[in-house]
């Protein structure tokens, strides 16, 4: 893992100490189904099984760069897969903070949460939901002002509303659309800066029907 960090760190796209750390302390290899660990450092997504892939470090940390991540942070992580990048999130907001993990395929959320458990400490940080994120958690943004951060794994069509309502004000919406990045920064209810960063491939997010 060591390796892998140093070449990201040398690319320029790892560059927040805090990130670099949990890199560091969050084996990706312990986030790969078995007899995949020898590709474990390999800087390319990699297949978890029902159509998802665990994505490129380079890929994790470029949206974790953008989404700025910090102690005590309060985070939506949609599309958690093999969890590898909740316990990530989880080892920088510390014990103050708090992450929202979503994943809707089933047998993803069993394999995922089963991953999680190799890091009892992170684990206690992070709490799971196995079902659709479109209508987000308003119940648990609202007391806070709403959440530091969201970040998405899975490429959308449409960023949902409520996601945007429950975000803080200052907080980061981090997300893959039309093979690009985006990063949206809230202003006020109705006032976001969007920056948008091209050249990048992901699954598809497919929302819920009835999801509103």
């Amino acid at each position: 893992m060591e390796e892998l960090v140093r070449n990201l760190t040398r690319t320029g796209v790892l560059k927040s100490p805090c990130i670099i750390e949990a890199f560091l302390n969050v084996d990706r290899k312990d986030f790969l189904p078995a007899g995949m660990e020898r590709m474990a450092y390999f800087d390319e997504a990699l297949p978890i099984g029902y159509g998802q892939t665990i994505s490129q470090p380079y890929t994790v940390a470029f949206m974790l760069e953008l989404l700025a991540p910090e102690v005590g942070d309060r985070i939506m992580d949609v599309g958690y897969g093999s969890g590898w990048t909740s316990v990530v999130l989880a080892h920088i907001v510390r014990e103050e903070g708090r992450i929202y993990a979503f994943e809707r395929v089933r047998e993803l959320c069993e394999f995922g949460e089963e991953n999680v458990k190799k890091y009892p400490e992170y684990e206690k940080r992070i709490e799971f939901f196995c079902k659709d994120a479109t209508p987000g958690l308003p119940q648990e943004a609202r007391p806070e002002g709403g959440f530091d951060g969201i970040i998405v794994a899975a490429e959308l069509s449409e960023v949902p509303n409520a996601w945007r309502e429950q975000l803080k004000r200052g907080g980061r919406l981090v997300y893959p659309k039309a093979n690009s990045i985006f990063q949206e920064k809230k202003g006020n209810a109705d006032s976001f800066d969007v920056r948008e960063y091209h050249g990048f491939v992901f699954v598809p997010f497919i929302p819920d029907e009835d999801a509103s």
